[in-house]
């Protein structure tokens, strides 16, 4: 059902807004619309501006509580402001110098890494670095050279020049090395080594005692400073776990203050005599609004204008569903077809009772239906998904069919079929033949869905005040009239019954005929409107032709939809029977479990999932389709909704 929504216009003392929010308001659930928008008939309205000084603090403590794990599990205790911004500033303050502290380290860090990457190649060296760095009448270069070159150049040309090389290491490509040359030879050899693909490594003059050493004490400090960015890590986290109720109330607390200041985005100011008030518009749960005007008699600060869907409201009040818990996770097929107008009939009942009934009869095994109800039931309990207490109460349903059908994780045998077995039962049908009778069934009901449909139609029609809708549309009454006419009919034939007079006939079929055919002209004639039938006559006979033949498709179409549901009692029964056969069940034998425990396993999970699906589409197709527009908006209750937008 759809709770009834009251429009409530509040007004007080602008500097009095923050005070009636969090004494009154935060209580209660409010929707809230924009005051300027929707009061255009009050004059001399202007905004509400004013910067929120929540919104900073607010921004740093919510980076501080991303960091912990699971903050969830941990209650906010009560904080005012003064205390929340107090222990943002000490939190601020330590978690700034163990960010300084981190920052320093991993410079160090990088520049650490970058000296061990150059001296690692060379650390087979046996002598001082800084000595070399230092050399003045001998020249040096550390770098590496391909091994394809250096054997050419130690063949051909390094017994000729005078230079001496010192190969340090190697690699898969490159030896590493350095070499020396006499000051005076030092172009010319440099000149050749550069010819011979030698890369020049620079070496700072940063490094003590031979390279073995200098590669050691580097080493120790890196480890030293990994250490040490560790144990900061783990010090900004311990920090962060010691203050963590502190960061979870703070959070809680400024987000409530920052939503409650966040109204004046709604809210519209306007000039009295010897004072500025803020207005408030919005809406209210009947209960709620009652309540609240109950909590604010007594208050002189505030005045309160309450009234149903009528101006000054200019949109159609916001839908909140209110349904029993055991139709409630059907509220999400609903939404997403569509939350019903305020003024529309929710069908979250009817979904609930159709959906889990054509899912049983199409799914009927007491055993797999077992399955689905236990399976359904724990993760509605456990993770409280929709989607899985739909499936807990389609396995019900499912359990009842099996009883009917006689059937337990596909032995046929076992129970005795109290209404009648799928693939067996059948009937005889004038002019037709014999026929399943699942068949014949499944279409007997879908003519009366579809009937209960157009009678919800016409119900939305008349309360929505649609003449054409109600009266001579395909779901109206005339629609009504036509259809009925034609699930009579068929009725009395299919019983062997004597149908009505040949005039009846033509009464009961032609005249809905003729009022869908003139819907138009006749909407207009109710309303008194000056022309009742279009400019262009000729157009409108052939448009309302086509329309009309093809209402007559939708409703051939529409019945025969439900067919699926006979057709897939039939499927579900042969794969249960392929799936004996496979077993080595059907004829009596000794069964092979293992093959009937996956075989049922399998054809619970995949025809439970199209099923599922199938059901689906009809009513979304075959049922909403005739009484059901889903054109609401939903009920957003501001300080919930916009807490819940700044922490998404």
């Amino acid at each position: 059902m759809i709770e009834k929504m009251k429009f409530l216009s509040i007004t007080g003392p602008k500097a009095d807004i923050d005070r009636m929010t969090e004494t009154y308001l935060s209580k209660y659930e409010i929707h809230l619309e924009n005051a300027l928008s929707e009061l255009t008939e009050v004059a001399n309205l202007s905004p509400f501006l004013e910067i929120n000084p929540y919104k900073e603090a607010l921004s740093a403590i919510s980076g501080f509580y991303e960091q912990l794990s699971e903050p969830g599990k941990t209650a906010p205790k009560p904080m005012d402001t003064e205390a929340a911004v107090s222990a943002i500033r000490r939190i601020q303050q330590e978690s700034a110098r163990l960010q300084e502290e981190h920052d320093r380290l991993a410079a160090e860090h990088a520049g650490m890494v970058d000296s061990l990457k150059i001296i690692r190649p060379f650390r087979n060296l046996d002598y001082d670095i800084s000595e070399i760095l230092h050399f003045r009448y001998i020249h040096y270069r550390f770098g590496r050279i391909e091994k394809q070159y250096l054997q050419k150049f130690e063949k051909y040309i390094y017994d000729n020049l005078d230079t001496i090389f010192i190969k340090c290491g190697d690699d898969d490509q490159y030896v590493y090395g350095v070499y020396f040359v006499p000051k005076q030879q030092a172009h010319k050899v440099h000149a050749v080594y550069s010819s011979m693909h030698f890369e020049q490594i620079f070496v700072p003059d940063t490094y003590e005692g031979t390279a073995a050493e200098a590669f050691a004490q580097l080493d120790r400090r890196h480890q030293e400073i990994h250490d040490g960015l560790k144990a900061n890590k783990e010090a900004a986290q311990k920090f962060l776990e010691d203050n963590r109720e502190d960061i979870v109330s703070a959070k809680a607390a400024l987000e409530a203050y920052s939503s409650c200041f966040d109204i004046r985005k709604l809210a519209a100011c306007t000039q009295g005599e010897n004072n500025t008030f803020y207005i408030l518009c919005g809406w209210m749960t009947e209960k709620d609004a009652a309540a609240f005007q109950e909590d604010i008699k007594n208050d002189e600060r505030i005045f309160c204008l309450m009234e149903d869907q009528q101006p000054p409201a200019r949109q159609k009040a916001p839908t909140k569903l209110k349904n029993p818990k055991l139709f409630k996770p059907f509220e999400m097929y609903v939404k997403m077809y569509g939350l019903p107008a305020y003024n529309e009939m929710d069908p979250t009942w009817f979904v609930a009772i159709t959906y889990s009934l054509i899912f049983g009869a199409m799914f009927g095994d007491v055993g797999q239906g077992l399955l689905l109800f236990l399976g359904g039931l724990f993760l509605y309990k456990k993770k409280h998904l929709d989607l899985a207490g739909i499936i807990s109460c389609a396995g019900i349903f499912s359990i009842f069919f099996g009883f009917m059908y006689g059937s337990l994780f596909g032995f046929e045998d076992i129970l005795h079929a109290i209404w009648l077995k799928p693939m067996t039962a059948m009937m005889d049908v004038p002019l037709v033949g014999t026929l399943n009778a699942v068949f014949v069934i499944a279409i007997g009901f879908g003519m009366f869905i579809i009937l209960v449909c157009m009678v919800f139609n016409i119900i939305n029609s008349i309360r929505n005040h649609d003449v054409e809708k109600a009266w001579f549309d395909s779901n109206a009454v005339a629609g009504l009239v036509f259809y009925g006419s034609i699930v009579v009919t068929i009725g009395l034939f299919v019983s062997g019954r004597k149908l009505p007079a040949a005039a009846v006939l033509v009464v009961m079929f032609l005249v809905p005929l003729a009022l869908m055919f003139l819907k138009e002209p006749l909407t207009n004639l109710v309303k008194k409107k000056a022309h009742v039938f279009p400019e262009q006559k000729g157009m409108f006979f052939v448009q309302s032709f086509f329309e009309l033949f093809e209402v007559l498709l939708s409703y051939l179409s529409n019945t025969l939809s439900f067919l699926r549901i006979g057709a897939f009692a039939v499927s579900h029964a042969a794969m249960m029977e392929v799936v004996m056969m496979l077993a080595g069940a059907a004829n009596g034998g000794s069964p092979n479990w293992i093959v009937i425990i996956l075989g049922n396993l399998f054809v619970c999970a995949m025809e439970g999932l199209i099923v599922g699906i199938q059901v689906l589409r009809l009513e979304y197709y075959e049922i909403f389709s005739r009484f059901y527009a889903g054109s609401g908006r939903e009920f957003r209750p501001f300080m919930k909704y916009h807490t819940q937008k700044k922490t998404s």
